[in-house]
């Protein structure tokens, strides 16, 4: 398994206290009002543009940040001793892969799961293991592996399993996570009034009877961290929630998890729903607040830092933004924003993650999901970095701040060559090594031949290779699922004077080679023929796309598909009988676009077979009412 250097450095711990209980504990200086012995909160967009007046002094921004923020205080469940740390919570492997379009295989759900823990996060929402066989025991096998991984510096993350409020569910999460150092279960029931009407059919009375039981429930089973979300808190009446959230802690709840699941709320109401929860719900001072805010509006990022501000220690992220409808809060957007601003702007709050890890956690995400990251996405985006308009580029060349917030080369994007190692063909492995430990990736054995056999190929037929043509080689071989197949060799006739016709050979894991050959309306059509003539699966081929990831006519080229497998490759949905096709995305690298085209596609086959080959027993779950 490929890895990525830690760097050691550290920032120093941020320390900001409260003098009195008349301010509030957002570190906001407006004093708060009282009415009726009800604690109200001025508008909590204040708290976004006013330093606190008690906080450290702060220092000029540094182009160079920290990578790693100040060491997290120890894990209590209902407790955080440092009352400016965040915790960390992330569910790309639960509600990131409900995005359309994403699948992932158990192996894929482990490799990230572990790179997460690199990453730093403080729980890991492995999955929802009452949905499926393949979900339940993905997050076993996640709770055995990575949540007994303790890391140099004495971290292992929470394995966390979501459930819904009934027995079932909450027993299979238990059965799931229970290996794990630091089990969480976090179950959850609608609380607006339209989801109580329309969804559950039951009166507010019916609802908090059940969230407490199954609170209750969770706890009898051994689970001494339980999280307890009311779905759709976002559009629930106040003092319902008050009352539900009351009764949740006195039965056990040790986190509570206010979601705007619609993402219907914006910036300065959630984080006055954040402010009136910490007020006004009984015993809520021996639990955590967490955030979970939906993207519908383009508002998850905001929300989320505005019930931060507002006294929330929990934030619930994915990387890239991936989830439901429009997605999540973006982990690297909150994490990135506490980094650069948490001191100065938003009361000294800050985090555990280790930003180093944050582009390679973003890549890896993108290519198992295969959902990927639009150019212009903050922080990970192509662009993010990209200067093209003159005036940015002289002052770029001048003082890198004057356009620049954050180093890319803190979160692990590198542009410049600092050891001056210039790549090609006559390059040995120790060159490809030492470059690519300076980009942040170690590889040992087989790993690092296999891909400095892939580096020659092209080193071959390319002068000089830049640091982008070497991670998107390296990108090709990490992020490639199991091999059932693999391209021998592929030649192909094409052009206006005849039909375009490709034979190719595959290697079968066993070493059997297969032939084929087949005429198509062009090169990439007849290809993908010849190859399902040897795989002999049934797939419809929905999106495919082809880039360059370099300028030049010798730029390798990236592919990247979407298939969808026509037989045995289905989920049933429980309540409507429903079925659903699983799709799978594959992707590959070449100077030959052809050659890029046939690795992404096989790439996608073996993904399918992958999950056709662990998933024989087919268990089916209704996933549409599952987004908190």
């Amino acid at each position: 398994m490929a890895s990525i250097l830690l760097n050691p450095t550290f920032s120093t711990a941020i320390a900001a206290t409260t003098t009195s209980k008349l301010y509030h504990p957002s570190f906001s200086t407006t004093p708060i009002s009282s009415s009726k012995g009800i604690l109200k909160v001025p508008n909590p967009s204040t708290l976004f543009f006013k330093p606190p007046s008690h906080s450290l002094p702060t220092k000029p921004l540094s182009h160079r940040l920290p990578v790693r923020s100040a060491l997290r205080p120890e894990y209590i469940p209902n407790r955080i001793d440092d009352p400016n740390y965040v915790r960390i919570f992330d569910t790309t492997l639960r509600d990131g892969e409900q995005s359309p379009g994403a699948t992932m295989t158990s192996k894929e759900k482990l490799d990230i799961a572990r790179q997460l823990a690199k990453l730093g996060v403080d729980i890991i929402e492995a999955g929802f293991p009452a949905a499926s066989k393949d979900d339940l025991d993905a997050v076993k096998i996640i709770a055995k592996e990575v949540g007994n991984a303790v890391d140099e510096n004495g971290h292992v993350p929470v394995i966390c399993g979501l459930a819904r409020c009934n027995r079932n569910d909450i027993s299979t999460a238990w059965e799931a996570v229970k290996y794990a150092k630091r089990p969480r279960i976090h179950t959850f029931i609608a609380t607006s009034e339209i989801h109580m009407k329309y969804k559950l059919k039951k009166s507010e009375k019916e609802v908090i009877e059940i969230a407490r039981e199954m609170v209750k429930y969770a706890r009898s089973l051994g689970c001494d961290d339980v999280e307890f979300s009311p779905e759709d808190a976002g559009r629930s009446e106040r003092e319902f929630l008050y009352k539900i959230l009351g009764e949740v802690i006195k039965a056990g709840a040790t986190t509570l998890n206010i979601p705007d699941t619609v993402g219907y709320t914006v910036p300065n109401e959630f984080g006055q729903l954040i402010a009136d929860i910490k007020s006004n719900t009984p015993g809520i001072e021996n639990v955590i607040i967490s955030t979970h805010c939906q993207n519908d509006l383009g508002l998850s990022t905001a929300n989320t830092l505005a019930g931060a501000c507002a006294g929330a220690r929990q934030v619930e992220v994915t990387i890239n933004g991936i989830g439901e409808r429009a997605g999540n809060a973006s982990l690297e957007e909150v994490v990135m924003t506490l980094k650069c601003r948490g001191e100065k702007a938003l009361g000294g709050l800050y985090t555990g993650i280790n930003i180093r890890h944050i582009v390679k956690t973003s890549k890896m995400v993108a290519e198992y999901s295969g959902l990927q990251v639009q150019p212009h996405k903050a922080i990970v985006g192509a662009n993010a970095f990209a200067h093209e308009s003159g005036i940015h580029q002289d002052g770029m060349l001048k003082h890198k701040e004057t356009y620049e917030i954050i180093s890319p080369e803190d979160i692990g994007l590198f542009r410049s060559n600092e050891s001056g190692i210039v790549l090609g063909k006559l390059s040995g492995r120790h060159a490809l090594r030492s470059r690519l430990l300076e980009l942040g990736y170690e590889f040992e054995g087989k790993e690092i031949d296999d891909i400095f056999w892939r580096f020659k190929e092209v080193a071959e037929k390319k002068k000089n290779l830049t640091d982008v043509d070497v991670i998107a080689l390296v990108s090709d071989e990490m992020f490639q699922p199991k091999v059932f197949w693999k391209l021998g060799d592929l030649q192909v006739t094409c052009g206006t004077l005849g039909l375009s016709t490709a034979t190719v050979k595959l290697i079968y894991d066993d070493g059997q080679e297969h032939v084929a050959c087949s005429v198509g309306t062009g090169p990439v059509d007849s290809a993908y023929k010849a190859i399902d003539l040897v795989v002999k699966e049934q797939v419809t081929l929905l999106e495919y796309g082809l880039n360059a990831v370099t300028e030049g006519i010798d730029a390798i080229a990236t592919t990247r598909v979407l298939i969808r497998g026509e037989k045995n490759h289905t989920l049933t949905n429980d309540l409507t009988g429903e079925t659903v096709h699983r799709t799978f995305s594959g992707t590959g690298a070449g100077m030959d676009i052809v050659v890029s085209s046939v690795r992404a596609y096989i790439s996608a086959l073996n993904k399918m077979l992958g999950f056709k080959d662990q998933s024989k027993p087919k268990v089916s779950a209704d996933r549409s009412l599952d987004s908190v």
